[in-house]
């Protein structure tokens, strides 16, 4: 059998990590079933060319998030003024569903939307992977919508974090419909608009008034 050279290996090993981490998910997957899913026989591949098997997600993650990235900057170019908040959430929706169009785009939804709570916004700090991007650069922008909304700090950025969360699965069950050959309820433009319309008014619901206290005793009228 011919030796293949080290990029080839590699990449190998990245679709194959895709694959068993899509379908075992990222705590379950063996690194062995992806060496042996990518036909390497050195055990200690994915520590080669990656340095662990966290580098080998992340590697995976890093090319998940080009693509993304790719598909975004333009979007955002685009805008002209202030945009809506229905606008950056559409362009940040529309971008992730790129991802929809083929196996391995949606393997990698499955697999990130197992990761939306180490994106790091609840503390600001990006992942090292989100630094400098413009999907982080839009997340920002989607803070400061809020800001203008009134919502506190603590609120609007739970809420942030958690639509994240919910984007990311609404897009990994989409992609599973897929990946198992089912017919998803709504076409696509239609799912799209829903998932853009309810993230945004999740985002921009009233803030809740005050917990009433319950009564103490000595406030409860005799009987």
């Amino acid at each position: 059998m011919a030796r293949t050279s080290g990029p080839e290996t590699r990449e190998k090993l990245l679709r194959a990590a895709e694959e068993i981490f899509a379908a075992q998910g990222v705590d379950g997957a063996q690194t062995r079933d992806i060496v042996r899913r990518a036909g390497q026989s050195n055990p200690s591949a994915v520590q080669y060319h990656f340095g662990s098997r966290a580098g080998l997600l992340d590697a995976v993650m890093a090319g998940r998030l080009a693509r993304t990235e790719a598909a975004l900057e333009p979007l955002l170019a685009a805008m002209t003024g202030e945009p809506s908040l229905g606008e950056l959430i559409g362009a940040l929706v529309t971008a992730e569903a790129t991802e929809l169009r083929d196996d391995r785009g949606r393997r990698c939804l499955r697999i990130s939307a197992q990761l939306s709570h180490e994106s790091g916004v609840r503390t600001r700090i990006p992942h090292p992977t989100l630094a400098g991007t413009a999907y982080w650069r839009l997340i920002c922008r989607v803070e400061d919508a809020l800001v203008a909304a009134g919502l506190p700090e603590a609120l609007r950025l739970e809420r942030l974090d958690l639509a994240l969360t919910l984007i990311g699965a609404a897009m990994a069950d989409r992609a599973r419909h897929h990946l198992d050959g089912a017919t998803p309820l709504t076409g696509e433009d239609l799912f799209l608009a829903d998932l853009t319309g309810t993230t945004e008014a999740f985002l921009l619901a009233a803030a809740p008034g005050p917990t009433p206290s319950s009564p103490t005793p000595s406030s409860r009228s005799a009987s």
